[in-house]
């Protein structure tokens, strides 16, 4: 693949996921304008993941049926609509179907681009593209939750979704020019049966079930850690900013380069090895993680290692299951997600109720009872021959 075109796809990957993430350092101010308790305001996460499940299952397969061009074209003159509908809410209802509107088509757009990426990419060079894809979502959710915190300090939480309404509306105009037009043979399909076939993917593909509960607990997990993380940074004693606990997304720039380095390894058929390093990562995490009260640093170090790890998982994940047909690019990166969508949303709506019952230690406990069960899950359902080459990582 000629490398703008790589550079391309990671850039509007950025822009269409951080979409789904600019509420995450904002919890606290939604919460307060909308007389949302701590308990309750992570029902705008899950708001959001809902959106993001109904993308998965009613949109993202349109890309094996349907000129991706046209139809990302399409979701970002609707996203431009729904970003405005937040920043312009007036009640709950409201804000909630808001951010539903924004869960589905930042999602769309993000895993029909991931989709179109493998499309597009030779099989010897689609871990590498992927990885670059994947790349391209880890900075827009670095830029999510740093950018939406500097803006909302500045001039307010409704001016980070008006700005990010101007972006998606100027990346229209850039993919309708540069994107290229690509039909897959499931064209042939009508609308439903697409939908079937995405039912029977699930049904008779094992890595696909396999590698989907892996990210459901995986994500899970990140979600009740990012969705908790701005009631006690911005609580006494630290009382941190918007800016600043945005800023800790930063952190996990690092993820960028193993999103690469993963795929080039899945390439290579070290995909569980990768998967045993990363499910470790993700339990390791947690230990730093608990002495937030103590050590912004700790802390700091904590976010490097969950990072890391959600990369090296993620990408290891999409590689493996878009080796199953060049045909379902689509349907694959739908279904897969879809266990995301589900573990985002439970990891978000649980966060906020343990914090408001256990405090920062029940969230920490929580995501590490979510780690500990992706290690164990994964470990149950190794295949028999890649034991021995699992054991010695």
């Amino acid at each position: 693949m000629p490398a703008p075109l790589v550079l391309l796809l990671a850039v509007a990957c950025a822009l269409s996921v951080a979409n789904v993430y600019y509420a995450q350092p904002l919890l606290d101010a939604i919460g307060r304008e909308f007389s949302m308790s701590e308990g309750a305001v992570g029902v705008v996460i899950t708001a959001t993941q809902f959106g993001c499940a109904l993308a998965l299952l009613f949109v993202v397969p349109l890309g094996d049926l349907l000129d991706r061009r046209r139809l990302m074209i399409g979701q970002l003159g609707l996203l431009v609509l729904a970003l405005g509908a937040v920043a312009l809410s007036a009640n709950t209802p409201w804000l909630l179907t808001g951010m539903v509107a924004l869960g589905l088509l930042g999602t769309a757009m993000t895993q029909g681009l991931l989709a179109l990426s493998a499309a597009l990419a030779a099989p010897a060079e689609r871990g590498r593209v992927v990885g670059a894809a994947q790349g391209g979502v880890v900075i827009g959710l670095l830029l999510a939750r740093t950018l939406s915190g500097a803006l909302a300090d500045l001039w307010g939480w409704r001016a980070v979704y008006l700005a990010s309404a101007g972006v998606a509306a100027v990346l229209a105009l850039v993919l309708m020019r540069c994107l290229p037009q690509r039909r897959l043979p499931a064209a042939d399909l009508s609308y439903w049966a697409l939908l079937r076939s995405l039912y029977a993917l699930l049904a008779t593909e094992r890595v696909l079930r396999v590698r989907g509960m892996i990210a459901l607990l995986m994500f899970a997990a990140i979600g009740a850690f990012w969705t908790a993380l701005v009631l006690p940074l911005s609580a006494p004693p630290y009382s941190l900013s918007h800016t600043a606990v945005g800023a800790f997304g930063l952190v996990g720039v690092l993820g960028v380069l193993m999103a690469a380095r993963a795929g080039r390894l899945a390439d290579r058929g070290l995909g569980q090895r990768t998967t045993c390093i990363g499910l470790l990562l993700l339990c390791l995490a947690w230990v730093p993680i608990a002495f937030l009260e103590q050590s912004l640093w700790a802390l700091a170090l904590g976010v490097l290692i969950l990072d890391v790890a959600l990369q090296a998982l993620h990408v290891t994940n999409q590689t493996m299951i878009f080796s199953i047909s060049s045909e379902a690019h689509s349907r694959l990166v739908g279904g897969y997600m879809m266990f995301y969508a589900v573990g985002s949303g439970l990891g978000s709506i649980a966060a906020t109720a343990v914090y408001a019952q256990a405090g920062w230690l029940g969230v920490c406990a929580l995501g590490a009872a979510f780690s500990v069960a992706a290690l164990v899950f994964w470990a149950a359902t190794l295949p028999q021959k890649t034991a021995p080459q699992a054991q010695r990582c």
